[in-house]
């Protein structure tokens, strides 16, 4: 599914040059759960951000469902993102003067869902999430714990191949992060990919695989050999 090449990203101003990507070479194939982990400032929300398809690499290649993507424009990137990709931040990312209900329908009104079927989804989804209850609520009406619950809604409402998660716990108690990550590895579970950028040792073993960044290169890989259940 995903596949890059010596991929770089570099960030230039008059005085100076940062490197903050440097000949990152992965591969992802469909259906695996990865965990990218690294200290901060090593490249890990570059990556993701590259990954995506928000950004695009100052060099190497991106190949995106055998697509060579690294030197699309905005707009190609735009298109691809919205049919095959769903975001889960840390923030949430939320808009707040929508309701819980609008938050999720989002997504289907940029890839032009009909409305009967728009509604059909996001009220299946917000049972789903135990959020039905809420669904006429504002983000600042909701708990942390409910409000990544919608942000996780809101991903998946337009059944992407791929989920990125950054730091999608961060935020959150240790139960309400326990509870993102069992979606997590259910959604994973009935076949879509995800990746997820995490500093915790126990959420990062949910995946079946940990990509370790240190200043901006790969510096490990390593399968997980006991899952969570």
């Amino acid at each position: 599914m995903i596949r890059t090449s010596n991929l770089q990203k570099i960030y230039r101003t008059e005085e100076v040059e940062t490197t903050a990507l440097n000949n990152v070479n992965i591969t992802i194939n469909e259906g695996e759960f990865v965990s990218i982990m690294g200290p901060s400032g090593c490249g890990k929300t570059t990556l993701m951000n590259i990954l995506g398809l928000i950004d695009n690499p100052s060099g190497g290649e991106y190949h995106f469902l055998e697509e060579e993507v690294a030197g699309y424009s905005e707009r190609q990137r735009s298109n691809l993102r919205k049919h095959n990709i769903g975001f889960i931040f840390q923030s949430f990312n939320l808009i707040d003067e929508l309701s819980v209900y609008e938050n999720v329908e989002l997504p289907m009104l940029y890839t032009k869902v009909p409305s009967k079927e728009r509604k059909e989804r996001v009220e299946k989804l917000l049972e789903d999430m135990n959020m039905m209850h809420r669904k006429n609520h504002f983000p600042q009406q909701l708990s942390g714990g409910q409000q990544q619950r919608v942000a996780v809604a809101r991903a998946i409402v337009n059944n992407p191949k791929l989920i990125l998660a950054d730091e999608p716990t961060g935020n959150l108690d240790s139960s309400n992060g326990d509870d993102v990550m069992q979606l997590l590895a259910s959604l994973n579970q009935a076949g879509t990919t995800i990746i997820m950028v995490t500093h915790s040792p126990y959420c990062a073993e949910f995946g079946n695989r940990i990509i370790r960044l240190l200043d901006g290169q790969v510096v490990k890989e390593n399968m997980v050999t006991k899952h969570h259940v």
